[in-house]
């Protein structure tokens, strides 16, 4: 049965409801920001633009680089966009629009997420860039879906659940993996490991202004997590949800933060966007290869 009108919602003129976008606006190299001013800086590097689309804070930029077609999509923060954003990418090239219909031959997409985060171990200094190989999703979008674990993301999710300092009453944890080709390729430019990725910017990341926290101790305790040496890097909000979603829909997903702040050290980056437009360059080369 294909999805009704109230799900698979439209607008007029046959774009996805919030992304607007058609299948002919979507490349296959989809390089996803939250920042929408950060899709400037990513077209800015193309050769030549072809569309350029925006929706609430929905920036998409698509256009080539080297040859290579790529869409910049800003997505907004946090996995509840990003629900929104990989299914609303995937009913575009995947769905048959005017029918509501499956297509019998299923797009994938790369989705590569390059974003900014908070490190969690002090050797990791303001302006270097995290790989996240698996996201540790404390924000619960996944479990309301039907998403098989693979043995490797159970692996760690009970090695997190067994570890003394969490405290389950938060959010039931849950983890999804990068994928493999697109990780081999790109970790190079980073250091890798887990991504812890919360579902705010303040209390679910252990920051605390006027409000009490109630695991104070979280952040310093959750450094000496660690599985088969890979050690948990950085906060973030997205790469979880993104993990999950696109690879259950057949879809490539990898995640690269910058680093701004390093919660252990105290430090924040005095300029990184230095960093990030580097990481994008290397990031469009990698692709254009």
């Amino acid at each position: 049965m294909n999805p009704q009108e109230s799900e698979l919602v439209l607008n007029d003129d046959g774009s996805v409801y919030h992304l607007k976008l058609k299948p002919e606006h979507i490349a296959e190299n989809v390089i996803l920001v939250g920042d929408p001013g950060r899709v400037e800086v990513i077209s800015a590097m193309f050769d030549r633009i072809e569309h350029k689309i925006s929706n609430r804070e929905f920036v998409t930029h698509t256009g080539t680089y080297k040859g290579v077609r790529v869409t910049a999509l800003a997505t907004g923060i946090g996995t509840d966009n990003i629900d929104i954003v990989v299914n609303e990418l995937d009913a575009a090239v995947n769905f048959d629009l005017k029918t509501r219909s499956v297509k019998p031959n299923l797009k994938q997409l790369n989705l590569i997420r390059l974003g900014t985060c908070g490190a969690l171990q002090k050797d990791l200094a303001p302006n270097s860039t995290v790989v996240t190989e698996y996201a540790i999703g404390l924000d619960g979008v996944k479990h309301f879906y039907d998403i098989p674990e693979s043995d490797a993301e159970r692996h760690v999710r009970i090695a997190f659940e067994g570890f003394s300092e969490f405290d389950p009453c938060i959010n039931k944890p849950y983890v999804s993996k990068a994928n493999d080709d697109l990780f081999s390729q790109f970790q190079h430019l980073g250091k890798p490991g887990f991504t812890l990725t919360a579902n705010g910017f303040f209390g679910p990341q252990g920051r605390s202004l006027r409000l009490p926290l109630s695991l104070p101790t979280f952040n310093d305790d959750i450094e000496r997590f660690e599985v088969s040496d890979r050690f948990v890097l950085n906060y973030e909000m997205e790469s979880s949800a993104l993990y999950a979603l696109g690879k259950a829909l057949g879809h490539r997903c990898l995640c690269m933060c910058v680093v701004v702040a390093n919660r252990k050290a105290m430090q924040f980056s005095k300029d990184y966007h230095p960093a990030m437009k580097q990481l994008i360059r290397d990031v469009l080369d990698g692709l254009a290869k």
